[in-house]
C-alpha cells in the first residue's frame, strides 16, 4: 500500500495563492471533483468499466498535462525534499493508474485508493509544496510559469465527460 507523507499542519485554512500559479490551483479543484465523481460512482454501484474509462479520459485530457506542467515549470526549478516528494507522488499515481488499468479483474478498492491518493497529493501540493515554491523560487521563475500558464490556460479545464456514471443509483 502506497502511503503519502502528510503534514499535521495541513488544516482547512483558506490559501492565498500566487497569481502566477492560480491556474494550477484551479486544476486542483477539478482534480478533487474528479476524485469525488469516482468515489460517488462506486458508492452508487456504477459498473467499474465505466469508472475505468473515465479515469483514462481524465488522464489523457487533463491530468497528464497537469503533472508535466507542474514538474517542468516549478518542481524542476528546485531540488529539495518537497519537490522530490511532489515528483515521486506523480510517479506513484501514474504507476498505480497503469497497474490498475492492466489488471484483468477490476476491483473497486483500486479505484477508491487511487482517488484517495490523488486527494492527498493535491492537498500536499496546495498546503505544503506550493507555498514552499512561492517562498523559494525566484520571482522571475514564477512570472515565467505564470506567462506560460496564462497562455495555455485561457479558461479552466472543463470536464465534459459524457457518461455521468456518478449520477445513477444502482438498480
Amino acid at each position: 500500500m502506497v502511503s503519502f507523507k502528510t503534514n499535521p499542519d495541513m488544516e482547512n485554512k483558506p490559501i492565498k495563492r500566487s497569481k502566477h500559479i492560480i491556474p494550477l490551483s484551479q486544476d486542483h479543484h477539478s482534480g478533487l471533483l474528479f476524485c469525488w465523481k469516482i468515489k460517488e460512482g462506486i458508492k452508487k454501484g456504477a459498473d467499474l468499466s465505466r469508472v475505468k474509462q473515465y479515469i483514462n479520459f481524465y488522464w489523457e485530457h487533463h491530468l497528464k498535462e497537469h503533472f508535466l506542467e507542474e514538474e517542468q515549470l516549478l518542481f524542476n526549478e528546485l531540488d529539495d525534499e518537497l519537490t522530490r516528494q511532489g515528483k515521486d507522488e506523480h510517479l506513484m499515481l501514474i504507476e498505480r493508474m497503469n497497474r490498475t488499468n492492466n489488471k484483468k479483474e477490476i476491483n473497486k478498492q483500486d479505484y477508491l485508493s487511487f482517488a484517495e491518493l490523488l486527494i492527498k497529493h493535491i492537498r500536499f501540493e496546495e498546503r505544503v509544496l506550493f507555498p514552499h515554491l512561492e517562498a523559494e523560487l525566484p520571482t522571475e521563475t514564477l512570472v515565467s510559469a505564470g506567462a506560460y500558464l496564462n497562455q495555455h490556460h485561457l479558461k479552466p479545464f472543463k470536464d465534459d465527460y459524457p457518461d455521468e456514471f456518478w449520477m445513477v443509483k444502482k438498480a
